[in-house]
């Protein structure tokens, strides 16, 4: 069960909640009984594998061509 903020619109007022998701959303502020409006919360998203970091990106193409072979001058037969 998440935690839910609301901040009331008549006192400013900050309130945390732990709810349900299904529960309906508090309306009534318990400290001066005005009415709260529901804030946005930051979700943290940790992202599991390879790809998400800059250090999994390929490598430059600068560096890849550095490292090409120069082509042979001698000749096999």
């Amino acid at each position: 069960m998440p935690f839910y903020r609301y901040k009331c619109e008549d006192c400013g007022e900050e309130t945390e909640a732990f709810q349900k998701m299904s529960d309906e959303p508090l309306t009534i502020c318990p400290g001066c009984g005005g009415h709260l409006k529901k804030l946005l919360n930051s979700v943290g998203v940790v992202f599991k594998g390879g790809g998400y970091y800059s250090t999994d990106s390929k490598k430059s193409s600068t560096a890849d061509s550095s490292k090409k072979p120069s082509p042979s001058t001698s000749k096999s037969e």
